[in-house]
Formats: C-alpha cells, sequence, structure tokens
C-alpha cells in the first residue's frame, strides 16, 4: 500500500525531521516550504538518501 504525506514548512525544523522519516519508511511526500532553495536542498538531500 502507498502512503503519501504532504508537509508544510517542510523546508527546515520540524518539519524537515518529518520529510526525512516519512521517506525512509517509502513514503511519497509532497513539501511546502517558503524557502524554494531551502526545500530544493532538502528535495536533493532525501533523493540521494533514499
Amino acid at each position: 500500500m502507498n502512503h503519501t504525506a504532504l508537509i508544510t514548512g517542510a523546508s527546515r525544523g520540524l518539519g524537515a525531521e518529518f520529510a526525512r522519516l516519512f521517506a525512509s519508511k517509502g513514503t511519497n511526500l509532497i513539501l511546502v516550504a517558503r524557502s524554494e532553495k531551502e526545500l530544493n536542498d532538502l528535495k536533493d538531500e532525501l533523493e540521494n538518501t533514499f
């Protein structure tokens, strides 16, 4: 079964930690944040790690 999580404030703090946690479990992620650069940095990190 595929799961999807929508995470707001995903570029840092708790939002980023939840993104890492859910990504480690194979969850599809929809990430929303104000900082496009920080969000892209997190996206790159998650793609390279998981």
